[in-house]
């Protein structure tokens, strides 16, 4: 499978997203997901789902030195000790000694950038968490944790599909040489009605869904699609042997309008 390097860590550009996933679903999602061939999974302690999420890695019986785990720190528990805490109840949920990467989630409104990246740097610096990154960071707050970390911020995951413009953010994060990480990859599905989509699709005699990952990988994105229909995980997983034309990702762009959040409802313009 094609990856992304960010300062040492190594994505598989497909990974199995899991908001929204509970119970034995979750877990049948994610053991479906490795046994079809991801090597990404994607989690959060505000999902709800880490002990689900870990029960599925084991049913699958890929070896858990094949498989990338992502979690992630809810803003109410960004101040040092906390941080901590919730990263060693992350991995007592999941079963494992070591997260392959720890994100925070949302940034603190009470507490700075600088402040949280900091602390999470000591999570990894326990070796909590072989990578560290952030989730639904802005250009402002990306350059203010890059300032002031001591540990390579890897990854920065945000909300993006073919409804909202995020070339800006995309290359102000690839320019840290972090990844840009892709949840909601397609719009909630909402994007695989649209004609131009589903027109694309019929020539590459693809499905709606592999057109849109198309689009997110050659953009330089990672993306984290959410399935509990292990025939959807495995058709997501089948985005190569093809490549959009320049037209066609011209197309897609054009969907995109000034703001169009559909999973990110917390988001507020205060923090660009």
């Amino acid at each position: 499978m094609q990856t992304v390097t960010a300062h040492g860590a190594i994505l598989p550009v497909i990974g199995l997203g899991t908001w929204k996933l509970s119970g034995e679903t979750a877990s049948v999602a994610v053991a479906a997901a490795l046994e079809a061939g991801y090597r990404h999974v994607d989690t959060a302690i505000g999902y709800g789902n880490e002990t689900e999420v870990g029960e599925g890695i084991r049913r699958s019986g890929v070896a858990r030195d094949e498989v990338f785990i992502t979690s992630k720190i809810p803003p109410e528990q960004l101040s040092a000790d906390d941080m901590m805490r919730a990263a060693e109840g992350s991995l007592h949920r999941l079963g494992i000694d070591q997260l392959d990467l720890i994100l925070i989630h949302w940034p603190s409104r009470t507490l700075s950038a600088a402040e949280t990246i900091r602390s999470l740097n000591r999570v990894k610096q326990r070796a909590l968490a072989r990578h560290i990154g952030v989730s639904n960071y802005t250009i402002r707050l990306l350059d203010e944790a890059w300032a002031a970390t001591e540990e390579p911020i890897v990854v920065n995951q945000c909300e993006h599909h073919p409804y909202l413009d995020q070339d800006k953010l995309r290359a102000a994060t690839l320019a840290h040489g972090t990844a840009f990480v892709a949840y909601c990859p397609l719009g909630q599905a909402d994007a695989l009605d649209e004609p131009v989509i589903k027109d694309i699709a019929g020539r590459f005699g693809r499905t709606p869904a592999q057109i849109v990952l198309r689009w997110q990988i050659q953009k330089g994105c990672v993306a984290i699609p959410k399935s509990a229909h292990p025939a959807r995980i495995k058709q997501n997983l089948d985005i190569e042997g093809f490549e959009l034309a320049a037209v066609d990702m011209a197309d897609i762009d054009a969907l995109k309008t000034e703001d169009s959040r559909i999973c990110n409802s917390a988001y507020s313009p205060d923090w660009d």
